[in-house]
């Protein structure tokens, strides 16, 4: 399935979803997350910071942040940087999105687990984002585990990668445990 056709899709199914929803499905997804190996495993976990339409990180940040070292990626040109997650120090940044601020850069060397947002994922680890290629550029030499959550609609049959695309280790939906990459254990 192309892109763009999946985009339309997913943003119309998610224009459907009650606040309701939206919570319970973050719950369910996060659970699963919180409840695995590699997260129990990971020290250094770098999550995005939700926008309205996604899957919302925002509970489980506050559930966890005190217990783990969480970072967020900032955008820099046509790069994400990594800086550490510090509630007071958040900024609307690029499109609109919150962003750590300072200059404590980390490199992904340092980052044992990446949650990754995407706007669909296949059962290969394939993803689809918004189409400017940050976490592809960003995860391309990562050894970190990828995890991918979404909710149930956005896994589709298949998506059409390109050589450049990262896939994901493991997708985690409402329903489904998906995992990618049988060499690293979940």
């Amino acid at each position: 399935m192309k892109k763009e056709d999946i985009r339309r899709r997913v943003k119309a199914q998610k224009s459907l979803l009650s606040m309701k929803e939206k919570s319970e499905a973050a719950a369910k997804v996060f659970d699963v997350l919180e409840h695995s190996a590699a997260f129990m495993l990971a020290d250094n976990i770098l999550l995005y910071h939700s926008l309205p339409d996604e899957l919302s990180t925002r509970e489980f940040i506050d559930r966890w942040h005190n217990r783990k070292h969480f970072f967020l990626p900032r955008v820099n040109g046509v790069n994400l940087e990594i800086l550490p997650y510090d509630q007071s120090a958040l900024r609307l940044g690029a499109f609109h999105i919150e962003e750590p601020s300072g200059d404590e850069l980390i490199p992904i060397e340092n980052i044992e687990m990446v949650v990754v947002p995407a706007i669909a994922y296949d059962r290969r680890g394939n993803r689809v984002g918004r189409g400017k290629g940050f976490y592809d550029r960003l995860l391309a030499d990562t050894k970190a585990t990828k995890v991918g959550v979404a909710y149930d609609f956005q896994l589709v049959d298949d998506i059409d990668s390109e050589p450049h695309d990262v896939k994901v280790d493991v997708v985690i939906t409402e329903s489904h445990i998906i995992t990618v990459r049988h060499e690293k254990r979940f």
